[in-house]
């Protein structure tokens, strides 16, 4: 009997994805997006954590993978941003030391050798055609680069795409 499938990984961006940068009218100064407990956030919060949707932990929990945040949030997003969105503690990329200015996302590279061959997306608002192109080059496991518009962070459509990537992945 062969050993199961590992699950495809989820690299998670924050700024931009999960806070988006253009306006809500639903949003009110000091209050997640959508948010309906009442809950305050600090003072010295980010400004824009009003922008947090916290549906969007429930929808990301529910995919068939495992989240792994991929911000300069770094850990940061467990402390602040998990208990927002209801996840659980998840793993960090931690980002080594570069001054590489090109084309290619300072990210594209060390997400790809954090997957370690494993299937994953990444969903980021800075994606670019030269990621993809490198991503499929350079990694032999099926991936999906998904940007998101920064002005709407994660929509429905998002969300379509990667669950509907995630079910082709199975």
């Amino acid at each position: 009997m062969s050993a199961p499938a590992s699950r495809p990984l989820l690299f998670l961006d924050v700024d931009g994805t999960l806070i988006p940068f253009g306006t809500s009218i639903a949003a009110q100064p000091g209050r997640p997006h959508g948010h309906t407990q009442g809950a305050v956030l600090p003072a010295d919060a980010h400004p824009l954590l009003h922008k947090v949707d916290p549906e969007h932990g429930r929808r990301l929990k529910a995919l068939p993978c495992d989240l792994v945040w991929a911000t300069t949030w770094m850990s940061d997003a467990n402390d602040v941003l998990a208990p927002l969105l209801g996840l659980p503690t998840l793993p960090v990329v931690d980002w080594p030391d570069s001054d590489e200015v090109g084309v290619l996302h300072w990210k594209t590279r060390g997400l790809v050798e954090w997957a370690q061959g494993h299937p994953f997306i990444w969903v980021d608002d800075e994606i670019s055609h030269a990621d993809g192109q490198w991503v499929s080059t350079h990694h032999h496991s099926p991936a999906l680069l998904h940007r998101v518009d920064p002005r709407r962070g994660l929509t429905e459509h998002d969300f379509t795409v990667i669950e509907s990537w995630l079910t082709r992945a199975r």
